[in-house]
């Protein structure tokens, strides 16, 4: 439901929000959080009715489907248990996000999707034709883009829409600047 205001309809944000990269840290990453931070501060404000946030998470599948794991399950029940797992950290994430949309009375919606980072968040931008996306950014330099690569470059040069890229700031940085 789009709610109507003078001069037209609301402005709709995408945000592609990721889960830290931090052993043990389960939670939203550094770059997604600063990026939902900065978009409330400086583009939402106090006009909470005039915008909708739209949060996609983009689960990427492990090559070998075992995620890091020392031990392959055994039976199809563990597998199961295993794509639970992964929904409901998917889930646990996107709730974050939407409780603290309805705190400060911003309209939001939230999904995830499998595959590719940088091809399902341009695939969702044409899908969904969002005003406006936003994506959060490690800052790496020039050698650890070469071997990391960098969803936000690739959505700046393919995205169908304006695209704002909100960098961590320095102190947030973990001591591995790959790690977010």
């Amino acid at each position: 439901m789009e709610i109507e205001i003078e001069g037209g309809s609301v402005t709709r944000i995408l945000m592609g929000v990721s889960e830290s990269t931090i052993k043990g840290h389960p939670h939203a990453s550094i770059s997604s959080r600063g990026a939902f931070d900065w978009t409330i501060q400086k583009i939402v404000r106090h006009n909470t009715s005039a915008f909708k946030l739209l949060f996609l998470h983009v689960q990427v599948p492990d090559e070998d489907g075992f995620d890091d794991m020392d031990s392959i399950y055994a039976s199809p029940e563990d597998f199961k248990n295993l794509m639970n797992r992964d929904r409901a950290k998917g889930l646990h994430l996107l709730e974050y996000f939407v409780t603290r949309c309805h705190e400060i009375g911003v309209s939001c919606e939230a999904w995830i999707k499998r595959g590719d980072a940088k091809e399902v968040i341009c695939h969702e931008v044409k899908r969904v034709q969002p005003d406006l996306l936003v994506v959060g950014s490690r800052g790496l330099g020039p050698f650890q883009r070469v071997f990391v690569g960098t969803v936000s470059e690739f959505c700046v040069k393919h995205a169908e829409c304006p695209v704002i890229t909100i960098k961590r700031s320095a102190d947030e940085a973990p001591q591995d600047p790959v790690d977010d």
